[in-house]
This record gives structure tokens, sequence and C-alpha cells, in this order.
């Protein structure tokens, strides 16, 4: 009878997803998805540190508290980074822990992978995202599918740290996002829209099984942050987005760098009477595990990604995560639209940038354009 044949056929189905297709990423305890979250907690004693001394902070902890992680890559040791995360902390706890290496981003992640493979925990540094292609053979190849190609029998929970998006310059302001969330299917790859929601993606990582690249916003490293209390402990969960301005008219989604210019843009467009969500993904892979971006669709009907990577990069990827794998099409009365960087580098200077990559102002008219497509007598389009 039917019945039989769709019992076999899923028995068959799940058999196979067993043999060819489990284990992608680390199964069961040890999970990064498993980690509980820990939210940071503020009092009126909290105090605002730049950036780099966020993490400065947090690193020193961690190394002081956790004798197998060991930093290392590009002006990691003597010089603490190009940043100042790793400041000081070479001479504090020794050039076995906090050290240089030359300028070889593949061996410095093959070295990784060696370390993290027997038992330690290496926080390795690509100097700049632009120069992740230099390692990218060692990152797809070998630790993206380690876990996949021994079924779960063996591991290298490398922490690839680096940074990039917005800044003035052609090698130095990359997001090649599309291009990595493809190629390296069984890393996570966690995009925070600043330093302290990176240290508590680096705690959730630090306790589980699995690689991941993190990618640090280049321009946020001079930009003031309250420190959570809980800094030392709080813990950014995976797959999980957060809203960072509640509307009804557009769902605006976006992450990292994005972040500033359209939380700014939003709220110039709220003075016109414009109601916009803005929801920062947090992580590209896993992408919003619990369909939290449908549900804001539901009450927007709406649509709009604001991405830095070139047309059809991580825009197209987003898309295709929430229209499809979360059926978000049914919820949209518009086209959605995205809003993206232009199909080259990043051109030199301010002026570059502005031209380049998405800004306060083309996220105005993105947004208006959408209003105006939805009610043309109230939102008439400037140009």
């Amino acid at each position: 009878e039917r019945h039989h044949v769709v019992e076999w056929k899923q028995a068959f189905d799940a058999e196979n997803h067993d043999l060819f297709s489990s284990w992608l990423h680390w199964e069961g305890e040890g999970s990064a998805l498993l980690i509980p979250a820990e939210s940071p907690q503020y009092s009126a004693s909290s105090p605002m540190q730049t950036g780099f001394e966020v993490l400065n902070t947090f690193f020193d902890h961690v190394l002081a508290h956790d004798p197998r992680v060991m930093a290392f890559g590009e002006d990691v040791g003597f010089l603490g980074d190009v940043n100042q995360g790793f400041a000081g902390l070479q001479k504090k706890y020794g050039e076995h822990r906090v050290f240089d290496t030359g300028i070889r981003e593949a061996t410095i992640v093959g070295q990784a992978m060696g370390l993290a493979m027997r038992g330690l925990r290496p926080i390795v540094e690509i100097q700049y995202l632009d120069y992740v292609y230099y390692a990218m053979s060692q990152l797809t190849d070998d630790i993206a599918t380690l876990t996949y190609r021994t079924k779960g029998g063996q591991i290298a929970p490398v922490i690839v740290r680096t940074r990039g998006h917005r800044l003035e310059g052609i090698w130095h302001a990359g997001s090649p996002m599309g291009t990595l969330v493809h190629a390296l299917r069984g890393m996570y790859v966690c995009v925070p829209r600043n330093m302290t929601q990176a240290a508590g993606m680096y705690n959730t990582l630090l306790q589980a099984q699995e690689p991941a690249l993190v990618i640090e916003v280049l321009n946020g490293y001079r930009q003031k942050e309250q420190v959570p209390d809980n800094l030392a402990t709080m813990c950014v969960p995976l797959g999980v987005p957060e809203i960072l301005c509640a509307g009804t008219d557009i769902t605006v989604i976006t992450y990292g760098a994005c972040c500033r210019p359209v939380l700014e843009a939003v709220h110039i467009v709220a003075e016109m009477g414009i109601s916009c969500e803005v929801i920062d993904v947090q992580t590209l892979l896993p992408f919003d595990r619990h369909h939290h971006i449908m549900e804001s669709l539901k009450k927007t009907n709406r649509l709009l990604v604001v991405d830095e990577d070139v047309p059809g990069g991580a825009s197209a990827y987003i898309l295709q995560q929430i229209l499809e794998v979360q059926g978000g099409y049914a919820y949209l009365d518009s086209p959605p639209m995205t809003l993206t960087a232009k199909p080259h580098r990043t051109a030199y200077g301010t002026d570059g940038s502005y031209f380049t990559k998405p800004d306060v102002e083309h996220t105005m008219d993105a947004i208006l354009k959408m209003m105006h497509e939805a009610q043309p007598q109230k939102y008439p389009l400037l140009y």
C-alpha cells in the first residue's frame, strides 16, 4: 500500500542522509548551537571604552583563565595586533601564548588546524579580510570539511579572527561575504556589529567543538562602547538575529558595519512617518535558525536587505534564506529590494567609499522608493 512505500522512502532518505550528509557541524554535546545565551548586563558603573580596549580586556581574561588558548598571526605578538586587541598580552603571557608569524596566511591557518586537532584552542588572525583568500584552500578543503569527512571522528575548533568591511582603501575594505558563506560550509561565519558582540561570540565559540570565522568591523576599534559587567562570560547565540529597532512598515536586514548607517537612516525617515524594523542577523552561518525575520515580515510585509558585498553576493544568500527557506515570500506586499556595494573593489578615499558602499543617504533612498511603490502620493520620489 501507499503508506508502506512512503515509510520506506522516509527511512531510506534518513539512512542515506546519515551516510552522506551528516556531521557537517558537530552534532550533540559541544555544538555551538547548544551553548546557552547570556545577555550583556550593564550597571551605573559600567565603563565606556573604545572598541580595541573592549577586546583587549576580553582577551586578557581568556588567556588568564584557559591555558589552552593561544593567539598568533601577523603582528599579533610584539605589537599586539595592528588594532591593539592583544596589546601588552605577549609580555604578560609569554611568547608561546601570544606570538607573531611571517606573512603567510596559508601556513598560519594550517598551523592553527594542527594545534586545534591536538586539543589546544588557537585564535588565529588573518590581518585583513581581503587576505583570507590566501588561506582559502586550507579553510575550505581542510578545516571546514574535517568533521564532515570523518563523520565526527576528528575536530579542529579553530577560531579565525579577522577584520574588514567599511574603511577607505582598495585592499582593506573588502566584504566578500557571498564567497565566504558558499566556500566555508562547515564553519560558522560571525559578523558582529561591535566589539562587545564579538566578545560574546568568542565566548560561545570557545565552549564549542567547531571552527568559525569572526569578522570584526574595521572602523569599530576607535568607536566607544559601554562595557558590560559580564564581558568575560556573556555569550551571543549563533543564528539568532537581534532587533535593533522595532517598526511596522519595512523590515531592514543588515549586519556588521552596515548597522550604524542603517540605524541613522531609519531614525531620519522616522521623522517622515516611516517605521522601519532593523534586524542585525549577527551570523551568516548559521542564519536565523528560529525564523525571527519571517515573523517581522508578517508585520511589515516589506523587505530591504542592506549589505556591503557585491550585488548578488551575501544579499542573494540572505534572500534565499528568507524567501525560500523561511517561506517569507508569502508575506510580501512589495518586491524585496537589496542595497549592496558596487561590483568592484572599494575605491580609495572618503569619496570612493561613499560612492562604492551603502551609506545613510543610499539607505534612505531605498526606503523611500519602497514606500513610494506602496503609497506614491504620500511618498513622492525625490529624484
